[in-house]
């Protein structure tokens, strides 16, 4: 029998000997074609070469050198495109070996709604898509929340839903309180509104001397004419604008700055950065980077810019911790991506030099606490594998809880812990259907098969250890649902309550054997597994209570004679939600489209008893 013969090595030196010396990026591939890591270079022939022609290198690189099996080139005009071609690759392809910027979260703006006679101001997250203005993006919810409060005692613009402000007849609540000027009862001009819009607009983007200059002039307009009420009102806006820019004013910062410091220790970074928007400043948030290969501050921070600012709007100036090995490039990248000029600075003095130093002490606090954090909860999955008498520490683990309301609209919940602490995006609810109200077992056996189906197909990552909220009867239900699935090599688990429901006292049911642990309130393991089974546990309520209030929305209205599924769904918009079609007198229902008033007399005595 002939053999095949072994897959040739990569030759590195030969390959590097056919690349030319213009600007560029590189990918490196294994055997199996997965991307191991992506780079830039001003010369390729000299910055691939340097992998592969040094008789010396890092352990780690040195490792991933070894991997490669194949290598790929893109020749970029310049060293800038190079750049933003190299974050562009990271950032969508993930590779093994390169710093990664591990942010999935949509970063929350405030939203002016456009084509309309009374805009409105909105929190919004998410897709960009609606006519209108973003302000934006704010490092944190309460950052914009906080905003939005300011724009209320300021500039009085509605942000109530569009649904809630077509269906008022008289003034809200926010009116009265001095928050609002009732648009939806036209107790101001279009034109007056108008104003009040474009002043907010303008504060948002950082020009508030300027309105505060503008209002002045209309107060002393308004007092020439007589009109000393509508003047007294511009005073006010006057008064209550210099004292918001003398408590939130910070000293020494410019309109638009980002402060970036970055700490590194014990094979983890983090990422602190201040935001001032306006000369405010709306925070700081912490970002901690993967980081696979041996780096530096300076090149963590050069890759968290590159990957950060690629989809979002950049200040005019960022301050840095570190000086960057193509600051001058990254700089000139961003001004052209932005379309106004972007300064980087490492070297700083007076307030920026004491604002690089809060951030240097917030970076290198996070990342303290972040390293106890992991080291406890890494102790607590030794000690989980010590007392299961697992041959390694579990990478993954999942918790299966079911909730209903006596036994109706079931719902289960599957969570997955790892090393590094929960993992929300794999977790999963299922709305149990089907089965005898109040059976337990069938809907744990329903959940799990419908969990680790997709396990036997060959679909989906297996847990190490499976934990079942209860004791032998739910254990059961797991190990028939594996049994016929085919499905094997996970340790099931059952957390089942102590005497007294006291926290501490759980006792594991170990389905293998049958044996019952009792580890105690001191045992780190049993931390580790109440976390685990209290997270499943909140998930599955917060998904049962959410069925709840649609099926309550939804069964109140269908027994209403006359009311449809497109007219439930029509009230239901138009008014907010339940409450607010509950909140609406005969007159406010007959302006839904479909509702003539002796259908609208209906609802709402169906509503009120």
């Amino acid at each position: 029998m002939q053999s095949t013969p072994p897959p040739q090595a990569f030759d590195g030196k030969a390959f590097v000997k056919t690349l030319s010396t213009s600007p560029g990026v590189y990918r490196y591939f294994d055997e199996d074609d997965d991307l191991l890591y992506v780079g830039k270079a001003g010369n390729l022939k000299k910055r691939v070469g340097s992998y592969f022609l040094k008789p010396r290198m890092e352990p780690r690189i040195a490792a991933m050198v070894s991997q490669i099996a194949r290598v790929e080139i893109t020749i970029t005009r310049t060293e800038g495109e190079a750049l933003l071609l190299e974050s562009q690759l990271i950032k969508s392809l993930k590779p093994r070996y390169n710093i990664l910027l591990r942010d999935d979260k949509s970063y929350p703006y405030i939203f002016l709604s456009g084509g309309e006679d009374y805009p409105r101001l909105a929190f919004h997250r998410g897709a960009r898509n609606m006519r209108g203005r973003y302000f934006g993006p704010y490092p944190s919810t309460f950052a914009v929340r906080e905003s939005l409060n300011l724009m209320q005692k300021l500039f009085k613009v509605r942000q109530c839903e569009d649904s809630y402000f077509k269906n008022r007849s008289r003034p809200c609540l926010q009116h009265q309180i001095g928050r609002c000027t009732a648009p939806c009862v036209q107790l101001i001009t279009v034109d007056d509104y108008r104003n009040d819009v474009r002043h907010a607009e303008m504060f948002l983007e950082g020009r508030s001397s300027a309105v505060i200059d503008e209002l002045a002039g209309q107060m002393e307009q308004a007092s020439k004419s007589l009109e000393f009420e509508r003047a007294a009102s511009f005073r006010d806006q006057v008064a209550a604008l210099r004292k918001l820019q003398a408590e939130h004013h910070v000293q020494g910062a410019s309109a638009d700055m980002d402060v970036l410091a970055c700490r590194i220790e014990s094979a983890m970074a983090c990422v602190s950065v201040l935001f001032f928007r306006n000369g405010i400043s709306l925070g700081t948030r912490d970002f901690f980077p993967r980081l696979p290969l041996d780096a530096e501050p300076a090149d963590v921070l050069e890759q968290f810019i590159a990957q950060y600012y690629l989809d979002r709007p950049v200040p005019r100036e960022l301050i840095l911790g570190e000086t960057l090995p193509n600051q001058q490039i990254l700089g000139d990248m961003l001004a052209q991506q932005s379309g106004h000029a972007v300064e980087l600075k490492s070297s700083v003095r007076g307030e920026r030099a004491r604002f690089l130093q809060m951030a240097e002490r917030n970076a290198q606090a996070s990342l303290t606490a972040r390293l106890a954090s992991r080291q406890t909860l890494g102790a607590r999955f030794d000690d989980l594998q010590k007392l299961l008498e697992l041959g390694e520490p579990p990478r993954r683990i999942e918790c299966f809880d079911i909730s209903h309301t006596q036994g109706e609209l079931t719902v289960a919940s599957c969570v997955v812990f790892g090393p590094e602490g929960p993992e929300k995006s794999h977790y999963r609810r299922f709305n149990i259907t089907g089965i005898t109200g109040g059976d337990d077992y069938a809907a744990m056996h329903q959940a799990l098969t419908r969990r680790f189906r997709k396990v036997a197909e060959g679909e989906g990552a297996k847990p190490d250890v499976l934990l079942i909220d209860g004791g032998s009867g739910q254990v059961a239900q797991a190990l028939d649902v594996l049994r016929e699935l085919g499905v094997t090599g996970i340790h099931v688990v059952g957390v089942a309550k102590g005497p007294g429901r006291r926290a501490g006292e759980e006792t594991l049911v170990l389905a293998d054997s049958g044996r019952e642990l009792h580890p105690g309130p001191a045992s780190p393991a049993l931390h580790l597994v109440a976390a685990v089974r209290d997270e499943a546990h909140r998930f599955a309520i917060t998904g049962h209570r959410k069925r709840r209030e649609k099926a309550r929305e939804r069964s109140v209205l269908e027994d209403v004679p006359g009311v449809g599924a497109r007219r439930r769904s029509a009230l239901l918009k138009a008014f907010g939600g339940l409450a607010g079609v509950e909140a609406a007198g005969v007159e406010e229902l007959t302006r839904v489209k479909g509702i003539d008033r002796g259908l609208a007399e209906r609802i709402y005595a169906a509503l009120h008893g």
